[in-house]
């Protein structure tokens, strides 16, 4: 029986002790390669982390199948999975094509926007994650300080007929969709916990925004984030696997 991706974090992370999702996006602007400091960067943090996330930030300059790919395979040797943080939002046909790609590059996960909807909206992700036995993340609500502007506004609930936060109904749809997780910003910890009534144990909550942007890791935990997304408090720090190691022991305390 082929585990979901859901399933393979869960056992990973309780294998290795760890919920921190190592963020590689921002690295020390004097990198030679960028390729090289990623990999260095793994290698001293893999045994505090559970999985890695990429941003465009490497997938622009490095290329898809050239640079990523070497980094996502040097994770992959490294046993961890990595997510690709794409936030697709596009027409179903597009999203196909952008989640085959990620995914026949490596990826073992996407993390997908659900403004678009289901229906020649997220629907063909889906269809192709589990063909490939991949996951889908949604974003629920991001970690930066505008997003109550899109994420916090009050909609129409037609399911339910009532007006709520465009959040709840997006928590909502990642437990209808059975996504494999929700990215809900650690900066945000009523929100963690407001959603986390909704999710429940089905569907895992990931939370950025830890370090630099002012989440912590106490109230991130405490509020019901299962992962936590670090990236620059980690890769900029002088000793990064010491960095990596402090956020795991804060996290398990």
């Amino acid at each position: 029986m082929v585990l979901s991706f859901k399933q393979r974090m869960a056992e990973l992370a309780e294998k290795k002790d760890s919920n921190i999702v190592l963020a590689l996006d921002q690295l020390p602007e004097d990198a030679r390669s960028l390729v090289e400091i990623g990999i260095k960067i793994l290698e001293k943090t893999h045994p505090y982390i559970c999985a890695v996330k990429l941003n465009h930030h490497l997938v622009l300059p490095l290329g898809l199948f050239d640079g990523t790919k070497k980094i996502v395979d040097k994770a992959h040797n490294l046993n961890l999975p990595v997510i690709m943080d794409c936030k697709i939002n596009d027409i179903g046909y597009t999203n196909r094509v952008i989640s085959e790609n990620y995914f026949n590059a490596g990826f073992d996960a996407v993390i997908a926007n659900p403004f678009v909807g289901w229906d020649d909206g997220l629907q063909p992700v889906f269809e192709v994650a589990e063909k490939m036995s991949r996951g889908v993340i949604l974003l629920v609500y991001m970690s930066h300080k505008a997003a109550w502007e899109g994420y916090g506004q009050i909609v129409h609930d037609p399911n339910a007929d009532e007006l709520k936060a465009q959040y709840l109904v997006f928590a909502q749809k990642a437990l209808a969709w059975n996504a494999d997780g929700a990215i809900v910003g650690a900066t945000y910890p009523e929100k963690i916990r407001e959603i986390r009534t909704i999710l429940k144990e089905k569907v895992p909550i990931y939370s950025p925004g830890v370090g630099v942007q002012g989440g912590e890791v106490k109230a991130a935990v405490e509020a019901g984030s299962k992962y936590l997304i670090i990236g620059r408090s980690i890769t900029l720090a002088d000793n990064p696997r010491q960095a990596a190691k402090s956020f795991r022991d804060a996290a398990k305390d």
